[in-house]
């Protein structure tokens, strides 16, 4: 029986590094023990993934959150899952469809009617490498979802986050953001042969470029707004990416995939911490990987490709090239 005792303390002390280290790799929990009881808390896409944890963490701290998904039924669900988890009763779905203009200034128009406050936006739904599908108003499907419709709700929503000072506005942007390129002649690729690929990292950028502008537009308001790459997670993002779709693949890749992605709860506590910091009270127009604040991209950072992005993108959902106008969106040209 002895001779079994130093393989097994080998294996226990290999299987116990492999685990630290994974949680090393993946960032750990959320450094912050801050609560945020009787704050106001809208994240979108959070039925499922990195939105539904990070939902569950924000209530989980005391505050009253708001989940915005497509599909009100699973929105529903979560709602409910998070509540029993948290025993925290201010948890609610609303339908949110962010490939709908429509849709989002019905939410926004809701929110302004009924909440007193929104102090925390989380803009955290998202696509990835779809097919080459449109919006309802005919935008690339990424570009529109990712980048349009959280911008349109974001202006819609912040004479709320103003009133509600100081608040926090968080923009799950991706390290994909760094292959990005913002393509002024064709935002939509009605042009060129469309990459999904491609279209992805430009959507990405075009959160961080947001970030960026929207933050000079906000200052001595109160109200802040970072981008953050989470880190890669295993979620329904990459149902359209052929990841492990085959047994050689899930093999050889298998132990590398393990260790450097996140599970969806991981993944959710860079989300919570920019939401909760004491200590990042005031920091804006940043750019985090994780918990740690990084250089995004050189194209990210230039200002005029910002402020250009900013006012195609106010045309293209039919507002004015201000911080908060309405409107609606001129018709879409095929």
């Amino acid at each position: 029986m002895n001779r079994y005792v130093v393989p097994l303390s080998v294996l226990g002390t290999a299987v116990g590094a492999a685990v630290l280290l994974k949680d090393h790799v993946a960032g750990g929990a959320c450094p912050s023990k801050a609560t945020i009881p009787g704050k106001t808390v809208i994240v979108t896409g959070a039925n499922t993934g990195i939105g539904k944890q990070t939902a569950l963490e924000l209530a989980r701290r005391g505050a009253k959150v708001i989940l915005a998904c497509r599909d009100l039924d699973k929105c529903e669900e979560a709602a409910k899952f998070i509540r029993g988890e948290t025993l925290n009763r201010r948890v609610s779905a609303r339908q949110l469809d962010l490939a709908s203009l429509q849709s989002v200034r019905d939410f926004a128009a809701k929110v302004i009617q009924e909440e007193e406050h929104v102090h925390v936006l989380i803009n955290n739904a998202a696509v990835m490498r779809c097919p080459h599908w449109t919006t309802q108003d005919g935008f690339e499907m990424q570009f529109g979802v990712n980048h349009l419709g959280h911008f349109l709700l974001t202006n819609l929503l912040l004479d709320k986050l103003k009133a509600s000072a100081p608040a926090r506005i968080i923009n799950l942007s991706s390290l994909a953001h760094v292959a990005g390129h913002i393509d002024f002649e064709d935002l939509n690729w009605e042009q060129r042969v469309f990459d999904t690929k491609a279209a992805y990292c430009q959507s990405k950028l075009a959160v961080v470029l947001f970030t960026k502008e929207l933050s000079r537009r906000l200052q001595g308001t109160g109200v802040t707004v970072n981008a953050l790459h989470p880190g890669v997670a295993r979620t329904e993002l990459g149902r359209h990416t052929g990841m492990h779709t085959s047994a050689f693949s899930s093999f050889t890749l298998g132990p590398i995939f393990w260790l450097l992605v996140k599970s969806p709860q991981l993944a959710a506590q860079p989300s919570t911490y920019l939401a909760v910091a004491e200590e990042l009270e005031g920091v804006s127009g940043k750019y985090f990987d994780g918990f740690k604040e990084k250089s995004p991209s050189p194209e990210a950072e230039d200002e005029e490709v910002a402020r250009k992005l900013w006012a195609a993108s106010a045309h293209m959902v039919g507002l004015e090239n201000s911080p908060r106008t309405s409107g609606r969106a001129p018709p879409h040209s095929k």
